[in-house]
């Protein structure tokens, strides 16, 4: 069983996803988790089930942004199983892009370990 949900458990999370550590990043996550990241070919995003998918995925992000990296606005534990994050996330693009968004996180815990993490950022138009 994981951890009681707190902000400072959120803050430690995040923390994991600032190290780029992808084997920490998701001994946090249930076997069963499910990332919706904020983009995809579906109107969710897309849907990454699985703790190895998301490990899968995670690995390649950082590999096209090595730096990337989340600060935090604020987190909110709403009960037991759901909590929020604002964030602005920061970092370049192999390619070159810079990256710089606001973001929210809405976490869904089972067990006290994510088991659904979906991403929103907000789109950035004439920049």
């Amino acid at each position: 069983m994981g951890r009681k949900l707190s902000v400072a458990y959120i803050q430690e999370i995040v923390a994991a996803f600032n190290s780029r550590d992808v084997d920490r990043i998701v001994g946090y996550f249930t076997e069963d988790c499910t990332f919706y990241p904020s983009r995809g070919p579906e109107i969710v995003g897309a849907r990454i089930h699985g703790r190895a998918a998301v490990r899968k995925y995670l690995a390649d992000r950082f590999e096209l942004i090595p730096d990337m990296r989340w600060d935090p606005v604020y987190d909110y534990v709403a009960d037991d199983t759901r909590a929020v994050s604002v964030w602005i996330v920061r970092g370049r693009h192999v390619n070159g892009e810079s990256i710089e968004r606001q973001g929210v996180d809405l976490w869904e815990f089972k067990d006290g370990l994510v088991h659904n993490k979906d991403t929103y950022w907000k789109v950035v138009e004439g920049a």
